[in-house]
C-alpha cells in the first residue's frame, strides 16, 4: 500500500505503523539493504523524516529546537561569537550571515564555536570550521539540475540542501543522504536544520550535533561522550545572563 498509494495521509499513517520495523534495520549492522530502497516513499512524501523523530522521542522533545532556538540559543550564540570572534569567516557571519537568513547563520556560528576536533574527522591534516560548515548545509541556485548536484557529491553524512534565488529567499530545502534527495515539510531553514537532525552526522561535525543533543533536544545527556569543549559551551550558555542585560 505504501508503495502505490498517492495519499500523503495513508502514507504516513502507514510510516508510523512500521516504525518498529525500520528501526529495526537501521541497526542492523549486518544488513547490506539502504533504508531508503526498503522505504522509498521518504523520497517522495515530505515530513516522514520528522514523524520517525517525534515518534522515537515524543512531541515535546521533537519541538524543542524550533521552540528554543530563536529565543533562547540564538542570542547567546550571537554573544558567545562577538566575544571569541577570530578568523574574517567568523565576522563575516556576524556582520552579514554569509548571505544566509540569521538563524542559518547563528547555527553555523556554533559551527566555529565548537569546531572539529582530531577524532572529528578521518582526513589526513587538520579539518577547518569552514570546511565543517560545508558538511552541514549546501546552496544550490535554484534552475540548476539536483540531478547533476547529485551526481557531483562526495559520498558522505546527510546535510542540508538549500535551493532557491539567493540564500535569503531558499524556496525548497532537501536533506541529502546517499546521492538522493529527501524532500523537507520545513518551509524556514530553521525547521529544515530540526529534520537535518533527526539523521546521522558527519564526524567533522560531531561537537556541534552533540551540543544540539544534548543541550538543545536534552536527549541523552550524560550518557553521550562529550568534548570538554561542548561541556564548556552548554555551561556557559546555560548559565549566561540574557544578552542585553545588566
Amino acid at each position: 500500500m505504501m508503495t502505490h498509494s498517492t495519499n500523503p495521509t495513508i502514507i504516513k499513517d502507514k510510516m508510523r505503523a512500521t516504525f518498529q520495523h525500520r528501526q529495526s534495520l537501521v541497526h542492523d549492522q549486518q544488513g547490506s539493504f539502504s533504508i531508503l530502497e526498503v522505504f522509498p516513499r521518504f523520497l517522495d512524501t515530505p515530513g516522514l523524516i520528522d514523524q520517525d523523530f517525534e515518534t522515537m522521542f515524543g512531541k515535546e522533545v521533537s519541538s524543542r529546537f524550533v521552540s528554543k532556538w530563536p529565543t533562547y540559543f540564538k542570542p547567546r550564540i550571537l554573544a558567545e561569537s562577538k566575544i571569541l570572534n577570530g578568523s574574517s569567516h567568523f565576522g563575516e557571519l556576524l556582520e552579514d550571515g554569509l548571505g544566509w537568513d540569521s538563524d542559518m547563520s547563528s547555527a553555523l556560528l556554533l559551527v566555529h564555536l565548537l569546531p572539529p576536533t582530531p577524532k572529528g574527522y578521518k582526513r589526513s591534516g587538520k579539518l577547518s570550521s569552514t570546511q565543517a560548515m560545508d558538511n552541514l548545509v549546501k546552496y544550490l541556485q535554484i534552475g540548476v539540475s539536483l540531478d547533476t548536484f547529485l551526481a557531483g557529491v562526495e559520498p558522505g553524512q546527510p546535510f542540508l540542501l538549500c535551493v532557491g534565488n539567493g540564500k535569503h529567499n531558499i524556496q525548497r530545502f532537501y536533506v541529502i543522504v546517499d546521492h538522493k534527495a529527501l524532500p523537507c515539510q520545513a518551509e524556514t531553514s530553521l525547521a529544515a536544520l530540526d529534520e537535518l537532525f533527526s539523521l546521522n552526522y558527519a564526524e567533522s561535525l560531531n561537537n556541534f550535533y552533540t551540543f544540539i543533543q544534548t543541550t538543545v533536544y536534552n536527549i541523552d545527556i550524560g550518557k553521550v561522550k562529550e568534548n570538554p569543549r561542548v561541556k564548556e559551551l552548554r555551561a556557559r550558555i546555560l548559565n549566561a545572563e540574557p544578552p542585553g542585560t545588566i
